[in-house]
């Protein structure tokens, strides 16, 4: 079986065959097991699933291997809190002379990934992701590693417009730097700083008929800004579906748009990264540039933030 199709430049080939001599070599007992590459739009990890049951995981590039631990340290424990399944870590790979990275082996969480434009019960869909980012945020942070994502809109302004740059011609790139601009003006966020997925995205969401079903993909997960959540509501929601889930957040001004300036910035990032290799995801980077545009442009201008009650 061929390898998957790189999308990074330092990306070793990953294929089935690998996927068996790792299992092989590591969990003989799963070796009977059919293995399936699953097609995805994701970045960090290729997946194949592994007899009915379970799914590998092995990360495409360094920085994805990263989360392999965290995952496997603190999705057990923040699983029992979360109202939909989450794919906790049933093995730990080790890297190896075949493949250089820890990797995992998860249960097979049942759903099909949202498509953007056709969701069949938007404002339900809305209030099934706010329960999960309220629980996620409910769960105390103590001791929680620092999101990658969740830090201040600063400190993405130099990789934000150095991607700005490159898209001239693409996209409306002076509306985005107003967007941008005006984003770096809003106030940090005043904590507490709290646990965040870090790249709720319609990739990493699975639905079953009308309802969430699982959330997946926890690479960026950390404590940090709960804001960066919120990018949900523009990579995947339609507008109609957006005041239902402010509301259910209970997110102000500030907030909100904290929450769409990450999704500029990401889909900013993504779109010249993978506009030729992951021309889904690509798709997805403009969609999100054109509706944060078209937000900005038919809702009013908020006023000051509003007070939040001292904890």
């Amino acid at each position: 079986m061929c390898a998957a199709e790189r999308l990074h430049t330092d990306e070793p080939d990953i294929d089935a065959a690998l996927v068996r001599r790792l299992l092989a070599a590591q969990f003989p007992q799963w070796t009977g097991l059919s293995v399936q590459p699953v097609a995805s739009a994701g970045t960090d990890n290729a997946m194949f699933r592994l007899g009915s049951e379970l799914a590998v995981r092995l990360p495409r590039v360094g920085w994805a291997a990263e989360g392999v631990g965290r995952e496997r340290h603190w999705l057990p424990l923040l699983a029992p809190r979360l109202p939909v399944p989450i794919p906790v870590p049933l093995a730990l790979g080790r890297p190896s002379t075949a493949y250089p990275w820890e990797w995992s082996v998860v249960r097979w969480l049942e759903g099909g990934n949202p498509a953007v434009g056709a969701v069949p019960a938007p404002v339900r869909l809305a209030q099934d992701l706010a329960r999960f980012i309220t629980a996620l945020r409910a769960v105390d942070p103590a001791d929680g590693p620092p999101a990658a994502r969740g830090v201040p809109l600063a400190d993405r302004d130099n990789a934000t417009r150095a991607a700005l740059t490159r898209l001239p011609g693409v996209i409306d790139t002076a509306a985005a730097t107003a967007v941008w601009d005006e984003a770096l003006r809003l106030p940090v966020h005043p904590g507490p700083a709290s646990w965040v997925h870090g790249d709720l995205s319609p990739g990493n969401l699975l639905i079953d008929g009308e309802r969430l079903a699982a959330v997946i993909d926890f690479g960026l997960l950390g404590v940090g800004d709960p804001t960066v959540d919120l990018i949900v509501a523009w990579n995947l929601l339609p507008a109609s579906a957006r005041p239902a889930f402010r509301t259910a957040l209970g997110a102000d001004d500030a907030d909100w748009l904290r929450g769409r300036a990450w999704a500029l910035s990401i889909a900013l990032i993504q779109l010249p990264y993978y506009r030729h290799s992951n021309p889904s995801l690509a798709a997805n980077a403009r969609h999100v540039i054109r509706e944060v545009l078209a937000d900005r442009n038919t809702r009013p201008r908020p006023g000051p933030p509003t007070p939040r009650p001292r904890a």
